[in-house]
């Protein structure tokens, strides 16, 4: 996951939230993708750094947001999973419970 998507995720549910609630981004970009450039000979050493990525594991919690309505919730989470390229999950925490 780049950090442009994770990025790309956090505006779309920042947006239908409308500044109501708080969002917490639990994942960071910290790993470097490197590349060559097109028609480059082999060797000369590694590419520079072009992009940050995120590893994720299944079962991973990406996006936690509080303060909101669940139907609130809900549609900002789908609209933010919607840039993501995988499938996720809505998981509602229960109250009391920890």
């Amino acid at each position: 996951m780049t950090g442009k998507q994770i990025e790309a995720a956090r505006v779309a549910a920042t947006r239908h939230m409308q500044r109501r609630g708080q969002i917490w981004i639990r994942v960071f970009p910290d790993k470097p993708v490197s590349k060559k450039p097109l028609e480059t000979r082999m060797g000369k050493g590694k590419g520079a750094p072009e992009e940050w990525v995120a590893v994720i594991k299944p079962g991973n919690m990406i996006i936690e947001l509080a303060g909101c309505s669940e139907t609130v919730a809900r549609e900002a989470l789908a609209r933010a999973s919607s840039k993501l390229p995988f499938r996720c999950r809505f998981l509602v925490r229960q109250h009391g419970a920890q």
